[in-house]
């Protein structure tokens, strides 16, 4: 028998927990619920789930710093959520690492479509990672002062350190890998990563970029291998030989 998929649902309202636990325990998941941060690590502590909700409204330590608690630890996606009018929160969220974001009020199958789709991307990518561990080579991409191994989807500093990646930062460095001194418009990277829930008119794309700007440039303030094309797109520019 296949084994439930693990939800942790971290909201201060018992109303959502509840209807959250209730909805998604009756499609087939397992579900956790915690109130806060101190519910939340103590959850944590005793097993780590596949994926967490996370509201960015919450008392004590709010979402977006349980947010960076989870991504310093765990290899796990996340999904933010915010009221209708925080913009600025669900920007940092996207800075901070999360994989996705929904916006109150939000229809529940909504929420399970993109539980699947984030599940589906780590599982891509876990499956990607135990693949290529079982070869000797790997093809990798300098980017910056950084080199992105394709095959175990790692991306390693000039001193060979890790870097985390998150799976939809990973996506978009394989695209530009994969068409090097190309200009990529937002829609086009859209299309590409296969991922039709952002929404080429928002910031989202333009956040991961940055994001990705301060993991790989020397100065990310003057990015020379993802470079912006006005009014066009973004382009990757090779390290020169």
């Amino acid at each position: 028998m296949e084994n439930k998929q693990r939800v942790l649902v971290v909201d201060d309202e018992a109303e959502i927990r509840e209807m959250l636990t209730e909805y998604l325990t009756s499609h087939g998941f397992e579900v956790t619920a915690a109130d806060g941060g101190k519910a939340m690590r103590e959850l944590l502590e005793k097993s780590v789930p596949d994926v967490v909700l996370l509201d960015v409204n919450l008392p004590g330590e709010d979402g977006l710093t349980l947010a960076r608690y989870i991504r310093e630890r765990f290899n796990l996606p996340i999904i933010m959520v915010t009221a209708a009018n925080e913009v600025v929160d669900r920007v940092v969220g996207l800075e901070i690492g999360a994989d996705d974001y929904l916006t109150k009020p939000f229809d529940p199958r909504e929420l399970r479509a993109r539980i699947k789709s984030v599940l589906r991307r780590y599982q891509q990518a876990s499956t990607a990672t135990a693949t290529a561990s079982k070869h000797e080579t790997s093809q990798r991409v300098a980017f910056g002062r950084c080199t992105l191994d394709l095959d175990t989807r790692r991306l390693l500093d000039d001193k060979h350190q890790e870097i985390p990646l998150t799976s939809m930062e990973f996506d978009l460095l394989k695209i530009f890998a994969e068409r090097p001194n190309r200009v990529l418009s937002r829609d086009q990277i859209l299309n590409l990563t296969r991922n039709r829930d952002w929404d080429p008119f928002d910031r989202s794309i333009d956040i991961r970029i940055a994001r990705l700007r301060k993991k790989i440039e020397a100065d990310p303030d003057k990015p020379y291998t993802l470079k912006t094309v006005r009014g066009s797109g973004y382009m990757f520019v090779p390290n020169p030989d």
